[in-house]
């Protein structure tokens, strides 16, 4: 469903990105994992058209696609249906269908009763869960999530991962989720990717991780600063 093919990306002549490949196949879950600077962001990035890449090639075999941002990205001038239908505007859907799916797909993430309630209204694991709802009105084919947890207490971000596996067995689409916190790569996921200085050091799955004789990821997933990843990268 993605395919990603010998990437690379530099700004302002630092190489972030050194010829990365990798796929995703349709009713997977990938985990993008590395320490900060890594070159994970960029890749997603370069996969959502945010950027463009100075060499490679980016096949995404569905143009439906849904987005989950850091911070939510919703707009605190419109209600959270608001916010759900601007993202179902080109389907041009009549009234009474738009606000089924929206109504089904809040139930989905528990907040079928905000539905009318404004962003700044909501804690900000409903803001997450409303953006959840959101990047799947559209049935999409592909979902990415930008660090899903991030800013989170553990407890909201168990709740939200569990959310993540739910919309997994929903949707069955192909997603990729960028993230430093282990619980969500290895909660989430059904392979992982470590990367580091731009190019990826490590492939497996996540239960692999604490088993692997590879340095780089039993450094991060111990969270250690014994190994070749610099203290000061991590």
């Amino acid at each position: 469903m993605i395919s990603v093919r010998n990437l690379r990306k530099s700004f302002n002549g630092r190489e972030v990105l050194k010829d990365v490949s990798f796929d995703v196949w349709p009713g997977e879950m990938l985990a993008l994992i590395g320490p900060s600077g890594c070159g994970k962001s960029t890749t997603l990035k370069l996969i959502t058209g945010l950027l463009e890449p100075d060499d490679g090639e980016i096949v995404l075999n569905s143009k439906e696609i849904g987005l989950v941002f850091q911070g939510s990205a919703l707009l605190n001038s419109l209600t959270v249906r608001e916010n759900l239908a601007l993202a179902l505007r080109e389907r041009k859907l009549p009234k009474r269908e738009q606000d089924r799916i929206i109504m089904e797909d809040l139930t989905l993430v528990g907040l079928a009763d905000y539905v009318d309630s404004f962003p700044t209204q909501l804690s900000g694991g409903q803001q997450k869960r409303t953006s959840f709802a959101r990047a799947i009105v559209n049935d999409p084919k592909i979902v990415l999530y930008d660090e899903p947890t991030t800013g989170l207490d553990p407890v909201m971000s168990t709740i939200i991962e569990d959310y993540m596996i739910e919309l997994e067995n929903q949707l069955h689409a192909a997603g990729i989720v960028v993230t430093h916190q282990f619980s969500t790569w290895t909660r989430t996921a059904h392979r992982a990717i470590l990367m580091h200085d731009g190019v990826i050091v490590w492939e497996g799955k996540p239960d692999d991780a604490m088993r692997s004789s590879n340095p780089y990821i039993v450094q991060f997933a111990k969270a250690t600063k014994d190994g070749p990843m610099l203290t000061g990268t991590i």
